[in-house]
């Protein structure tokens, strides 16, 4: 868990501002997930629930997002391989 200033935290989390950090969106996202479990209760399900959407999450920035940037630079670069 990153540690951010209180005025920060405040910041992302009442005002809605976007995170400028990495830790500052760790620390969004962490709160986002602890409000939901408490919201849900805490069981197995919730926590798989939780882990399952990280994971869609990361597996679609990778395919939308990620993949073609990177399809670019081989073009612009050549490939590693």
């Amino acid at each position: 868990m990153p540690y951010i200033p209180l005025n920060r935290r405040q910041a992302i989390m009442i005002k809605d501002e976007i995170p400028k950090t990495a830790g500052e969106l760790n620390y969004q996202l962490s709160m986002m997930i602890r409000m939901y479990y408490e919201s849900k209760g805490e069981s197995y399900q919730t926590y798989n629930d939780i882990l399952g959407v990280l994971s869609a999450i990361s597996h679609e920035l990778y395919r939308r997002k990620i993949a073609p940037y990177e399809d670019k630079a081989i073009e612009r670069n050549g490939d590693a391989f």
